[in-house]
């Protein structure tokens, strides 16, 4: 296979495994009773399998910044996937993943807000789509679209840790730092939030079926092996391309697989929020790709730019 085409490949079974991961990610919760907390703490160990292969043939960039910036998107990622494992426990996935893939849209305000970048005609239309849907989605939310629960306004809060999340990968690829080091924060800054999420729940529980850890260990590692393919993907093609595509896509079969399996349909309000999410932060994160691929190669750490992406809340893996 051309490195030029076999980028699909990867980036196909990257939307396979994070669209079948956030249509069941929720499943031990609502079949077993087992806590959110221990999701994230499954998912916390499971993270260290891609970190391994990740750091493999790679050097761990041992800076004082590296680290700083590696501690400040690992612990955004890691709070906000321990968020999204408490709006599951309480909303449905086919309207949580669309929320959380405006993510974008946060790190594009961002850098206006902090870098004063100036935003192209396309990324204004993508904001403007996905501030949109958040309103719908909070008319879907109060209309019978969901189960009862506070799950949108976890989910809007594990938006905004991922778009903050973004904005500083971008800020760690401008001082070099590699995407393998990144990628072993994360699981370093997952790991350091375990203790917290067991005295949350009082202890680790002891009476629970096996089949619980068993299914979480088996959702948690699509997640974390789609986290891989997305970085091989995004070394073997543009990523004006690859990002945007897995960003719909991802979430699209999510909202495909929970629709047919649990047989709900969303409000024609919540169907309108889906799309524009969709829309919105597709646009955006194809602007972004785009700029970051036009920017002059001298720039220092442009060389891990495309990497860097990959961690991305494309965006939903954190």
């Amino acid at each position: 296979m051309k490195k030029t085409q076999s980028w699909i490949f990867y980036a196909a079974l990257l939307v396979l495994f994070w669209g079948v991961w956030g249509a069941f990610s929720s499943l031990p919760i609502t079949l077993y009773g087992y806590p959110d907390e221990m999701v994230y703490v499954i998912w916390a160990v499971v993270m260290i399998i891609p970190a391994a292969f990740a750091l493999r043939g790679q050097k761990f960039d041992r800076r004082p910044k590296a680290a700083m910036y590696g501690l400040l998107i690992g612990l955004t990622g890691a709070g906000g996937q321990l968020l999204l494992f408490n709006a599951l426990s309480s909303g449905p996935a086919y309207l949580i993943f669309p929320i959380i893939s405006i993510s974008p849209a946060i790190t594009v305000l961002m850098a206006v807000a902090f870098l004063r970048e100036r935003l192209p005609k396309v990324a204004v239309i993508g904001l403007v789509a996905a501030l949109a849907a958040i309103v719908l989605f909070s008319v879907a939310g109060g209309s019978g679209d969901a189960t009862s629960g506070p799950w949108l306004v976890i989910a809007i809060f594990v938006c905004i840790a991922w778009g903050v999340q973004a904005f500083f990968m971008r800020k760690a690829a401008t001082i070099g730092v590699n995407d393998a080091t990144t990628f072993a924060w994360m699981a370093i800054s997952g790991l350091i939030l375990t203790p917290f999420a067991i005295m949350s729940m009082g202890g680790l529980p002891l009476d629970v079926p096996w089949q619980a850890p068993a299914l979480t260990a088996a959702t948690q590692l699509l997640n974390a092996v789609g986290a891989l393919f997305l970085v091989m993907a995004l070394s073997r093609g543009k990523a004006s391309i690859v990002a945007p595509t897995t960003n719909a896509l991802a979430p699209v079969l999510t909202i495909v697989v929970s629709l047919v399996v649990y047989q709900t349909l969303p409000t024609i309000f919540g169907t309108i929020a889906i799309v524009l999410a969709l829309v919105g932060s597709t646009l955006m994160v194809y602007s972004d790709e785009r700029r970051g691929e036009a920017l002059p190669a001298a720039l220092p750490g442009d060389e891990n730019r495309t990497q860097a992406k990959t961690h991305e809340p494309a965006d939903t893996a954190g």
